[in-house]
């Protein structure tokens, strides 16, 4: 196999399992509600048992049985709870990543609640703002996901961050923000006509592009942790592409930077 066919050795089975998430996901978008609060709780629990393997965590019911369905428990809890209390239990979670790891203990708490607050955001984000927000923001991760793997791979060239992840490069990075752009550049009008939370706080091209750097922040972090933890995935739950964590990292970033927006949303409904 040549280098050059080496590139794309993982193309197809990266579409492939691409195209379900993309069904299922965008069924209970559509569907809303309870629907996508299912999806997002079997994602969150997907990510904390990845979270706590990143931290060597023991296998054993623990580990692989009580923890994951704490976590989905938590994301569900938190939206009939609301704030503080739902807080409360995420970070509950988050603890019990914490006990379970033996390694980056700390790191890994804290990025196990982020990614818990990052799915109680999203789907705030769809109850406030609807469904054509939520699928902007999905649209302009996605986008910078498939612009930075694609222009990366053809043109190449300087590396982003080396020591943390030595695949991201420049080229790629700034494809993706153009590519973040362009969806909120085509979504400017459904969303300034369909928003039922007010004005958006920048103009909607410059704000994908913010959001698609957080993305990109998000995949930084998630490399360095693995990178940390001695691992090139965080699981292979999902072919192709490795683990939930290696598929939504960068999702996470940029609902972690969206929350705030949320947050006053919140607050001036």
């Amino acid at each position: 196999m040549s280098v050059q066919a080496g590139k794309w050795a993982d193309l197809r089975l990266r579409l492939l399992s691409a195209g379900v998430m993309v069904v299922v996901a965008g069924v209970d978008i559509w569907l809303g509600g309870l629907w996508f609060l299912a999806l997002l709780a079997l994602v969150a629990a997907a990510m904390v048992w990845e979270a706590a393997r990143l931290g060597g965590a023991a296998r054993g019911p623990l580990r692989d049985v009580a923890l994951p369905l704490s976590g989905a428990l938590a994301v569900a809890g938190a939206v009939w709870l609301g704030a503080p209390l739902g807080f409360g239990v995420l970070g509950a979670v988050a603890a019990a990543v914490f006990a379970l790891a033996v390694q980056l203990r700390l790191a890994l708490a804290f990025y196990a609640f982020c990614c818990l607050v990052a799915a109680l955001v999203l789907y705030t984000l769809r109850d406030i703002y609807g469904i054509w927000a939520l699928l902007w923001l999905v649209a302009l991760v996605i986008a910078s996901d498939v612009m930075g793997y694609f222009a990366g791979r053809l043109l190449g060239g300087p590396k982003f961050w080396p020591s943390v992840s030595p695949k991201k490069t420049w080229s790629g990075t700034v494809a993706g923000w153009l590519g973040a752009g362009a969806v909120g550049w085509l979504m400017s009008g459904v969303l300034a006509a369909g928003s039922a939370a007010g004005a958006w706080p920048i103009a909607l091209p410059l704000f994908s592009v913010v959001l698609a750097f957080a993305a990109q922040m998000g995949d930084i972090a998630e490399s360095a942790l693995k990178r940390k933890a001695g691992l090139k995935d965080s699981s292979s739950l999902i072919p192709g592409h490795g683990g939930v964590l290696d598929r939504f990292d960068g999702m996470i970033g940029a609902a972690l930077l969206f929350f705030p927006v949320l947050f006053v949303a919140v607050l001036l409904a």
